[in-house]
Protein backbone atom coordinates (compact mmCIF):
# COMPACT_ATOMS: atom_id res chain seq x y z
CA UNK A 1 0.00 0.00 0.00
CA UNK A 2 1.48 3.56 -0.94
CA UNK A 3 1.32 6.16 1.43
CA UNK A 4 3.15 9.58 1.64
CA UNK A 5 4.91 11.32 4.32
CA UNK A 6 7.34 14.21 5.50
CA UNK A 7 10.44 13.63 6.38
CA UNK A 8 13.41 15.88 6.69
CA UNK A 9 16.76 14.92 6.29
CA UNK A 10 20.59 16.45 7.31
CA UNK A 11 22.72 16.18 4.23
CA UNK A 12 26.45 17.13 3.23
CA UNK A 13 27.27 17.01 0.48
CA UNK A 14 30.99 18.00 -1.69
CA UNK A 15 30.87 19.58 -5.40
CA UNK A 16 33.18 18.37 -7.44
CA UNK A 17 35.26 21.01 -7.31
CA UNK A 18 35.58 20.25 -3.55
CA UNK A 19 36.63 16.72 -4.33
CA UNK A 20 38.96 17.55 -6.92
CA UNK A 21 40.76 19.77 -4.83
CA UNK A 22 41.06 17.39 -1.71
CA UNK A 23 42.68 14.61 -4.35
CA UNK A 24 44.72 16.96 -5.51
CA UNK A 25 45.85 17.98 -2.15
CA UNK A 26 47.33 14.58 -0.84
CA UNK A 27 49.10 14.25 -4.39
CA UNK A 28 53.17 15.35 -4.10
CA UNK A 29 54.82 17.60 -6.04
CA UNK A 30 56.43 14.52 -7.97
CA UNK A 31 52.59 13.24 -9.13
CA UNK A 32 51.04 15.92 -9.66
CA UNK A 33 53.40 16.96 -12.64
CA UNK A 34 51.91 13.42 -14.44
CA UNK A 35 48.32 14.38 -12.85
CA UNK A 36 48.57 17.46 -14.64
CA UNK A 37 50.14 16.29 -17.98
CA UNK A 38 46.92 13.40 -17.89
CA UNK A 39 44.42 16.23 -17.63
CA UNK A 40 45.88 18.41 -20.25
CA UNK A 41 45.79 15.10 -22.54
CA UNK A 42 42.21 14.29 -21.53
CA UNK A 43 40.65 17.67 -21.83
CA UNK A 44 41.52 20.00 -25.47
CA UNK A 45 40.38 22.75 -23.39
CA UNK A 46 43.18 22.85 -21.05
CA UNK A 47 46.51 23.45 -22.25
CA UNK A 48 50.22 23.27 -20.67
CA UNK A 49 51.55 27.53 -20.84
CA UNK A 50 54.86 26.36 -20.70
CA UNK A 51 54.36 24.33 -24.28
CA UNK A 52 51.70 26.84 -25.52
CA UNK A 53 53.22 29.61 -28.27
CA UNK A 54 52.80 32.78 -26.58
CA UNK A 55 51.63 35.31 -29.64
CA UNK A 56 54.01 38.26 -29.72
CA UNK A 57 52.80 41.74 -29.43
CA UNK A 58 55.51 43.20 -32.94
CA UNK A 59 53.95 44.32 -35.95
CA UNK A 60 53.04 41.47 -38.37
CA UNK A 61 54.35 41.76 -41.83
CA UNK A 62 51.92 41.15 -44.85
CA UNK A 63 53.48 37.98 -45.74
CA UNK A 64 53.00 36.90 -41.95
CA UNK A 65 49.15 38.32 -41.93
CA UNK A 66 48.26 36.29 -45.41
CA UNK A 67 49.78 33.13 -44.10
CA UNK A 68 47.81 33.76 -40.97
CA UNK A 69 44.56 34.06 -42.78
CA UNK A 70 45.59 30.76 -44.88
CA UNK A 71 46.24 28.63 -41.37
CA UNK A 72 42.58 30.31 -39.90
CA UNK A 73 40.78 29.58 -43.51
CA UNK A 74 41.88 26.04 -43.24
CA UNK A 75 40.39 25.25 -39.57
CA UNK A 76 36.53 24.39 -40.57
CA UNK A 77 34.18 23.78 -37.88
CA UNK A 78 32.62 20.97 -39.83
CA UNK A 79 35.59 18.52 -38.68
CA UNK A 80 34.19 18.75 -35.00
CA UNK A 81 30.84 18.13 -36.62
CA UNK A 82 31.02 15.36 -38.65
CA UNK A 83 29.28 11.53 -37.55
CA UNK A 84 31.98 9.62 -39.17
CA UNK A 85 35.07 10.74 -38.32
CA UNK A 86 37.84 8.34 -38.96
CA UNK A 87 40.28 7.84 -36.01
CA UNK A 88 43.69 8.72 -35.86
CA UNK A 89 45.32 5.74 -35.66
CA UNK A 90 43.98 4.45 -38.97
CA UNK A 91 45.41 7.39 -40.82
CA UNK A 92 48.68 6.80 -39.33
CA UNK A 93 51.11 3.81 -41.01
CA UNK A 94 54.56 2.05 -40.50
CA UNK A 95 56.53 3.14 -43.82
CA UNK A 96 59.27 4.33 -43.34
CA UNK A 97 62.84 4.34 -46.55
CA UNK A 98 65.85 1.95 -45.37
CA UNK A 99 67.82 5.18 -45.96
CA UNK A 100 65.90 7.24 -43.64
CA UNK A 101 67.57 7.75 -40.32
CA UNK A 102 65.18 6.60 -37.33
CA UNK A 103 65.78 8.79 -34.53
CA UNK A 104 65.18 6.34 -31.41
CA UNK A 105 66.51 6.50 -27.28
CA UNK A 106 68.81 4.06 -26.73
CA UNK A 107 68.55 2.74 -22.88
CA UNK A 108 70.47 0.63 -21.15
CA UNK A 109 69.48 -2.70 -20.30
CA UNK A 110 70.81 -5.66 -18.14
CA UNK A 111 70.68 -8.93 -17.28
CA UNK A 112 67.87 -9.88 -14.44
CA UNK A 113 69.33 -12.27 -11.76
CA UNK A 114 66.90 -15.45 -13.56
CA UNK A 115 68.58 -14.67 -16.85
CA UNK A 116 71.65 -15.10 -15.05
CA UNK A 117 70.63 -18.20 -13.71
CA UNK A 118 69.74 -19.17 -16.71
CA UNK A 119 72.77 -18.42 -18.94
CA UNK A 120 75.03 -20.46 -16.49
CA UNK A 121 72.42 -23.60 -16.77
CA UNK A 122 72.95 -22.98 -20.73
CA UNK A 123 76.71 -24.00 -20.14
CA UNK A 124 76.26 -27.46 -18.18
CA UNK A 125 75.68 -30.89 -20.38
CA UNK A 126 72.22 -32.01 -19.32
CA UNK A 127 70.03 -34.24 -20.92
CA UNK A 128 66.08 -32.91 -21.72
CA UNK A 129 64.44 -34.12 -18.55
CA UNK A 130 67.14 -32.76 -15.80
CA UNK A 131 66.97 -29.75 -17.99
CA UNK A 132 63.21 -29.24 -17.32
CA UNK A 133 63.75 -30.00 -13.46
CA UNK A 134 66.27 -27.24 -13.29
CA UNK A 135 64.21 -24.98 -15.56
CA UNK A 136 61.45 -25.48 -12.74
CA UNK A 137 63.87 -24.98 -10.08
CA UNK A 138 65.21 -21.68 -10.93
CA UNK A 139 61.55 -20.77 -11.48
CA UNK A 140 60.81 -20.85 -8.02
CA UNK A 141 63.88 -19.02 -6.83
CA UNK A 142 62.61 -15.82 -5.43
CA UNK A 143 64.76 -12.68 -6.11
CA UNK A 144 66.76 -12.75 -2.77
CA UNK A 145 67.76 -16.08 -4.38
CA UNK A 146 65.82 -18.52 -1.59
CA UNK A 147 63.87 -21.55 -2.91
CA UNK A 148 61.41 -21.44 -0.24
CA UNK A 149 58.67 -23.79 -2.43
CA UNK A 150 59.48 -27.64 -0.67
CA UNK A 151 60.64 -30.28 -3.26
CA UNK A 152 57.52 -32.62 -2.77
CA UNK A 153 55.31 -29.26 -4.06
CA UNK A 154 57.71 -29.18 -6.84
CA UNK A 155 57.41 -33.13 -7.69
CA UNK A 156 53.52 -32.87 -7.49
CA UNK A 157 53.06 -29.49 -9.45
CA UNK A 158 55.46 -31.15 -12.09
CA UNK A 159 53.68 -34.29 -12.14
CA UNK A 160 49.76 -32.34 -12.44
CA UNK A 161 50.41 -29.44 -14.41
CA UNK A 162 53.39 -30.23 -16.86
CA UNK A 163 53.63 -34.16 -16.77
CA UNK A 164 57.05 -34.43 -15.63
CA UNK A 165 57.38 -37.32 -13.79
CA UNK A 166 60.84 -37.25 -11.20
CA UNK A 167 61.11 -37.74 -7.31
CA UNK A 168 62.39 -35.79 -4.68
CA UNK A 169 65.87 -37.53 -4.75
CA UNK A 170 66.07 -36.33 -8.03
CA UNK A 171 64.97 -32.64 -7.36
CA UNK A 172 67.82 -32.76 -4.60
CA UNK A 173 70.78 -33.77 -7.07
CA UNK A 174 69.36 -30.84 -9.82
CA UNK A 175 68.72 -28.40 -6.83
CA UNK A 176 72.83 -29.07 -5.44
CA UNK A 177 74.38 -28.73 -9.59
CA UNK A 178 72.10 -25.48 -9.39
CA UNK A 179 73.78 -24.36 -5.98
CA UNK A 180 77.01 -24.30 -6.98
CA UNK A 181 76.12 -21.55 -9.54
CA UNK A 182 77.07 -17.81 -8.81
CA UNK A 183 76.31 -15.68 -6.88
CA UNK A 184 77.40 -18.18 -4.22
CA UNK A 185 74.19 -18.93 -1.61
CA UNK A 186 71.54 -19.46 -4.21
CA UNK A 187 69.14 -22.02 -4.36
CA UNK A 188 69.12 -22.05 -0.45
CA UNK A 189 65.94 -23.07 1.30
CA UNK A 190 66.82 -21.01 4.77
CA UNK A 191 69.60 -18.54 5.73
CA UNK A 192 71.73 -21.44 7.33
CA UNK A 193 71.75 -23.32 4.60
CA UNK A 194 72.22 -20.14 2.25
CA UNK A 195 75.19 -19.08 4.39
CA UNK A 196 77.05 -22.76 4.72
CA UNK A 197 76.79 -22.80 0.81
CA UNK A 198 79.21 -19.40 0.88
CA UNK A 199 81.23 -20.39 3.60
CA UNK A 200 81.94 -24.39 1.32
CA UNK A 201 82.70 -21.94 -1.12
CA UNK A 202 86.15 -20.19 0.52
CA UNK A 203 89.20 -21.15 -1.54
CA UNK A 204 91.21 -20.83 1.37
CA UNK A 205 89.52 -22.10 4.39
CA UNK A 206 91.34 -21.47 8.13
CA UNK A 207 90.60 -22.10 10.86
CA UNK A 208 87.68 -19.45 11.35
CA UNK A 209 85.48 -20.68 8.49
CA UNK A 210 85.94 -24.46 10.13
CA UNK A 211 84.64 -23.40 13.14
CA UNK A 212 81.72 -20.48 12.11
CA UNK A 213 80.48 -23.86 9.63
CA UNK A 214 80.27 -25.53 13.05
CA UNK A 215 78.70 -23.09 14.55
CA UNK A 216 75.92 -22.62 11.84
CA UNK A 217 75.54 -26.47 11.55
CA UNK A 218 75.27 -27.20 15.31
CA UNK A 219 74.21 -24.01 17.57
CA UNK A 220 72.33 -21.69 14.72
CA UNK A 221 69.01 -21.16 16.67
CA UNK A 222 71.91 -19.74 19.77
CA UNK A 223 73.88 -17.71 17.30
CA UNK A 224 71.25 -16.11 15.50
CA UNK A 225 69.48 -15.17 19.69
CA UNK A 226 72.77 -14.18 20.45
CA UNK A 227 73.45 -16.12 23.33
CA UNK A 228 76.82 -16.59 23.00
CA UNK A 229 77.75 -17.89 26.60
CA UNK A 230 75.81 -20.86 25.66
CA UNK A 231 77.80 -21.60 22.52
CA UNK A 232 81.15 -21.10 24.04
CA UNK A 233 79.69 -23.64 26.59
CA UNK A 234 78.43 -26.15 24.09
CA UNK A 235 81.39 -25.35 21.35
CA UNK A 236 84.25 -25.32 23.87
CA UNK A 237 85.71 -22.69 22.67
CA UNK A 238 87.32 -18.99 23.41
CA UNK A 239 85.68 -15.58 22.79
CA UNK A 240 88.52 -15.00 20.63
CA UNK A 241 87.91 -17.88 18.59
CA UNK A 242 83.83 -17.14 18.64
CA UNK A 243 84.66 -13.38 17.85
CA UNK A 244 86.61 -14.44 14.76
CA UNK A 245 84.02 -17.07 13.66
CA UNK A 246 81.43 -14.42 14.14
CA UNK A 247 83.29 -12.03 12.10
CA UNK A 248 83.82 -14.93 9.17
CA UNK A 249 80.01 -15.34 9.23
CA UNK A 250 79.22 -11.41 9.35
CA UNK A 251 80.94 -10.69 5.65
CA UNK A 252 78.67 -13.48 4.07
CA UNK A 253 75.60 -12.11 2.19
CA UNK A 254 72.19 -12.92 3.40
CA UNK A 255 70.14 -12.07 0.29
CA UNK A 256 72.65 -13.27 -2.63
CA UNK A 257 69.76 -12.27 -5.21
CA UNK A 258 70.31 -8.95 -4.18
CA UNK A 259 73.66 -8.61 -4.67
CA UNK A 260 72.88 -8.16 -8.14
CA UNK A 261 72.27 -4.71 -10.00
CA UNK A 262 68.90 -4.83 -11.66
CA UNK A 263 68.42 -2.38 -14.00
CA UNK A 264 64.74 -2.72 -14.02
CA UNK A 265 64.50 -1.54 -10.24
CA UNK A 266 64.31 2.42 -10.63
CA UNK A 267 65.79 5.29 -7.94
CA UNK A 268 63.81 7.16 -6.27
CA UNK A 269 64.69 10.36 -5.35
CA UNK A 270 62.81 12.12 -2.70
CA UNK A 271 61.79 15.89 -4.32
CA UNK A 272 60.92 18.31 -1.59
CA UNK A 273 57.37 20.41 -2.41
CA UNK A 274 58.52 22.85 -0.15
CA UNK A 275 61.95 24.97 0.50
CA UNK A 276 62.95 26.49 4.08
CA UNK A 277 66.37 28.93 3.46
CA UNK A 278 67.91 30.91 6.31
CA UNK A 279 68.65 34.42 5.12
CA UNK A 280 70.59 35.96 7.75
CA UNK A 281 68.27 34.34 10.56
CA UNK A 282 65.10 35.40 8.22
CA UNK A 283 63.64 32.18 7.66
CA UNK A 284 62.03 32.07 3.84
CA UNK A 285 59.62 29.73 2.83
CA UNK A 286 58.53 29.27 -1.37
CA UNK A 287 56.74 25.77 -2.92
CA UNK A 288 58.25 23.94 -5.24
CA UNK A 289 57.88 25.36 -8.63
CA UNK A 290 56.65 21.99 -9.65
CA UNK A 291 53.66 22.96 -7.46
CA UNK A 292 52.56 26.11 -9.71
CA UNK A 293 51.92 25.17 -13.00
CA UNK A 294 51.40 27.52 -15.79
CA UNK A 295 48.19 26.55 -17.41
CA UNK A 296 45.21 28.15 -19.13
CA UNK A 297 42.24 27.60 -21.47
CA UNK A 298 42.66 26.96 -25.12
CA UNK A 299 42.31 30.05 -27.15
CA UNK A 300 40.86 28.16 -29.98
CA UNK A 301 38.14 26.56 -27.94
CA UNK A 302 37.32 30.25 -26.06
CA UNK A 303 37.05 31.43 -29.49
CA UNK A 304 35.03 28.70 -31.13
CA UNK A 305 32.39 29.18 -27.72
CA UNK A 306 32.39 32.98 -28.75
CA UNK A 307 30.81 32.37 -32.12
CA UNK A 308 28.53 30.04 -31.55
CA UNK A 309 27.23 32.21 -28.83
CA UNK A 310 26.77 34.93 -31.41
CA UNK A 311 24.91 32.59 -33.80
CA UNK A 312 22.70 30.61 -31.53
CA UNK A 313 19.45 31.14 -33.16
CA UNK A 314 20.90 29.26 -36.75
CA UNK A 315 22.33 26.46 -34.92
CA UNK A 316 21.80 22.85 -35.73
CA UNK A 317 21.41 19.97 -33.20
CA UNK A 318 24.67 19.40 -34.01
CA UNK A 319 25.94 22.31 -33.44
CA UNK A 320 24.30 22.77 -29.99
CA UNK A 321 25.90 19.12 -29.15
CA UNK A 322 29.29 20.65 -30.40
CA UNK A 323 28.81 23.79 -28.40
CA UNK A 324 27.84 21.92 -25.35
CA UNK A 325 30.81 20.02 -25.50
CA UNK A 326 33.10 22.69 -25.58
CA UNK A 327 31.43 24.36 -22.82
CA UNK A 328 32.05 21.04 -20.76
CA UNK A 329 35.17 21.31 -21.62
CA UNK A 330 35.76 25.19 -20.67
CA UNK A 331 34.07 24.80 -17.47
CA UNK A 332 36.12 21.38 -16.48
CA UNK A 333 39.65 22.97 -17.46
CA UNK A 334 38.44 26.00 -15.23
CA UNK A 335 37.75 23.99 -11.93
CA UNK A 336 41.23 22.48 -12.57
CA UNK A 337 42.72 25.77 -13.14
CA UNK A 338 41.03 27.26 -10.17
CA UNK A 339 41.88 23.56 -7.95
CA UNK A 340 45.25 23.88 -8.57
CA UNK A 341 45.77 27.40 -7.20
CA UNK A 342 44.05 26.40 -4.19
CA UNK A 343 46.03 23.74 -3.70
CA UNK A 344 49.00 26.05 -4.39
CA UNK A 345 47.55 28.07 -1.61
CA UNK A 346 47.10 25.80 0.48
CA UNK A 347 50.00 24.04 0.90
CA UNK A 348 51.64 27.47 1.15
CA UNK A 349 49.97 28.76 4.40
CA UNK A 350 49.44 25.44 5.87
CA UNK A 351 53.70 25.03 5.57
CA UNK A 352 54.15 28.54 6.92
CA UNK A 353 52.07 27.75 10.25
CA UNK A 354 54.29 24.75 10.61
CA UNK A 355 57.21 26.87 10.04
CA UNK A 356 56.14 29.68 12.62
CA UNK A 357 55.08 27.16 14.65
CA UNK A 358 58.34 25.46 14.81
CA UNK A 359 60.42 28.55 14.30
CA UNK A 360 63.40 27.71 16.62
CA UNK A 361 63.75 24.28 15.17
CA UNK A 362 63.83 25.69 11.39
CA UNK A 363 66.47 28.12 12.81
CA UNK A 364 69.25 25.36 14.05
CA UNK A 365 67.81 21.76 13.00
CA UNK A 366 68.41 21.09 17.00
CA UNK A 367 65.67 18.14 17.45
CA UNK A 368 65.39 19.07 21.25
CA UNK A 369 63.78 22.58 20.23
CA UNK A 370 60.89 21.00 18.84
CA UNK A 371 57.43 21.67 20.15
CA UNK A 372 54.76 19.39 20.61
CA UNK A 373 52.51 19.82 17.61
CA UNK A 374 49.04 17.88 16.95
CA UNK A 375 47.31 18.56 13.57
CA UNK A 376 44.63 20.71 15.56
CA UNK A 377 47.58 23.07 16.38
CA UNK A 378 47.95 24.19 12.78
CA UNK A 379 44.61 23.53 11.76
CA UNK A 380 43.10 26.50 14.42
CA UNK A 381 46.01 28.45 12.94
CA UNK A 382 45.17 28.43 9.56
CA UNK A 383 41.56 28.02 10.18
CA UNK A 384 40.54 24.92 8.11
CA UNK A 385 39.62 21.17 8.79
CA UNK A 386 41.83 18.71 10.40
CA UNK A 387 41.80 16.35 7.59
CA UNK A 388 43.02 19.29 4.84
CA UNK A 389 46.02 19.35 7.15
CA UNK A 390 46.60 15.79 7.46
CA UNK A 391 45.83 15.65 3.62
CA UNK A 392 48.66 18.28 3.20
CA UNK A 393 51.23 16.56 5.73
CA UNK A 394 50.94 13.00 3.80
CA UNK A 395 53.29 12.28 1.08
CA UNK A 396 54.80 15.88 1.02
CA UNK A 397 58.59 16.85 1.67
CA UNK A 398 60.39 19.83 2.89
CA UNK A 399 64.22 21.35 2.73
CA UNK A 400 65.86 23.12 5.29
CA UNK A 401 69.31 23.83 5.25
CA UNK A 402 70.26 20.36 7.06
CA UNK A 403 68.42 18.25 5.30
CA UNK A 404 65.08 17.28 3.41
CA UNK A 405 61.98 15.44 5.87
CA UNK A 406 58.80 14.50 6.03
CA UNK A 407 56.65 16.46 6.68
CA UNK A 408 54.05 14.50 9.06
CA UNK A 409 57.33 13.80 11.08
CA UNK A 410 57.47 17.38 12.41
CA UNK A 411 54.33 16.12 14.37
CA UNK A 412 54.05 14.64 17.86
CA UNK A 413 52.57 14.14 20.76
CA UNK A 414 53.17 16.42 23.80
CA UNK A 415 55.07 15.19 27.26
CA UNK A 416 55.09 16.85 30.40
CA UNK A 417 58.59 16.58 32.40
CA UNK A 418 58.61 16.99 35.84
CA UNK A 419 60.17 20.13 36.10
CA UNK A 420 56.74 20.71 34.63
CA UNK A 421 58.05 21.93 30.86
CA UNK A 422 55.83 20.84 27.84
CA UNK A 423 58.62 18.73 25.46
CA UNK A 424 57.88 17.07 22.28
CA UNK A 425 57.85 12.95 22.21
CA UNK A 426 60.16 13.27 19.07
CA UNK A 427 62.46 15.18 21.70
CA UNK A 428 62.57 11.55 23.82
CA UNK A 429 63.15 9.87 20.98
CA UNK A 430 66.09 11.44 20.21
CA UNK A 431 67.52 11.40 23.45
CA UNK A 432 66.75 7.64 23.86
CA UNK A 433 68.46 6.92 20.08
CA UNK A 434 71.80 8.75 21.21
CA UNK A 435 71.93 7.11 25.15
CA UNK A 436 71.93 3.46 23.37
CA UNK A 437 73.99 4.67 20.69
CA UNK A 438 76.53 5.30 22.99
CA UNK A 439 76.25 2.40 25.42
CA UNK A 440 78.75 -0.17 25.94
CA UNK A 441 77.73 -2.94 23.47
CA UNK A 442 79.54 -5.78 25.26
CA UNK A 443 76.82 -4.80 28.12
CA UNK A 444 73.90 -3.01 26.09
CA UNK A 445 70.93 -1.01 28.37
CA UNK A 446 67.85 -2.91 29.22
CA UNK A 447 64.47 -1.07 28.83
CA UNK A 448 64.06 -0.97 32.17
CA UNK A 449 67.71 0.76 32.70
CA UNK A 450 66.85 3.42 29.56
CA UNK A 451 63.77 4.04 31.35
CA UNK A 452 66.12 4.56 34.93
CA UNK A 453 68.46 6.95 32.49
CA UNK A 454 65.66 9.00 30.76
CA UNK A 455 63.65 9.30 34.40
CA UNK A 456 67.31 11.01 35.70
CA UNK A 457 67.20 13.56 32.78
CA UNK A 458 63.84 14.75 33.87
CA UNK A 459 61.70 12.60 31.38
CA UNK A 460 59.61 10.09 33.71
CA UNK A 461 58.03 7.51 31.29
CA UNK A 462 57.59 3.74 31.75
CA UNK A 463 59.93 0.93 30.62
CA UNK A 464 56.60 -0.16 28.44
CA UNK A 465 56.97 3.53 26.70
CA UNK A 466 60.64 2.90 25.75
CA UNK A 467 59.66 -0.19 24.10
CA UNK A 468 57.24 1.40 22.62
CA UNK A 469 59.83 4.26 21.04
CA UNK A 470 62.28 2.28 20.40
CA UNK A 471 60.44 -0.16 17.88
CA UNK A 472 59.33 2.88 16.49
CA UNK A 473 63.32 3.69 16.16
CA UNK A 474 63.74 0.24 14.78
CA UNK A 475 65.86 -0.82 17.75
CA UNK A 476 66.42 -4.06 18.43
CA UNK A 477 66.39 -5.47 22.40
CA UNK A 478 69.44 -5.51 24.35
CA UNK A 479 70.29 -8.68 23.89
CA UNK A 480 70.16 -8.58 20.30
CA UNK A 481 72.21 -5.35 20.30
CA UNK A 482 74.97 -7.61 22.65
CA UNK A 483 78.36 -7.68 20.97
CA UNK A 484 81.20 -9.55 21.68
Amino acid sequence: MLNQRLQQKLLQKLSPQQILLMKLLQVPSVALEQRIKQEVEENPALEDGDNSEEVESEELTPEDKEAEEQDSEEFDMSDYLEDEEIPAYRLQTQNSSPDEEEKSIPYASGTSFHEMLQSQLGLLSLDDHRMQLAENIIGNIDESGYLHRSLDSMVDDMAFSQNITTTKEELEEVLAIIQEFDPPGVGARDLRECLLLQLERKNDPDENVELAKKILRNHFREFTKKHYEKILKKAGITEAQLKAAKDEILKLNPKPGNALTDTNRSNHYVIPDFIITNDDGELKLQLNSRNAPELKLNRTYLDMLEAYNENKKNQSRQQKEAMMFIKQKIDSAKWFIDAIKQRQHTLYITMKAIMDYQYEYFQTGDEKKLRPMILKNIAEMVDLDISTISRVANSKYVQTPFGTFLLKSFFSESMQKESGETVSTREIKKILKDTIESEDKTKPYTDEYLARLLKEKGYNIARRTVAKYREQLNIPVARLRKEL
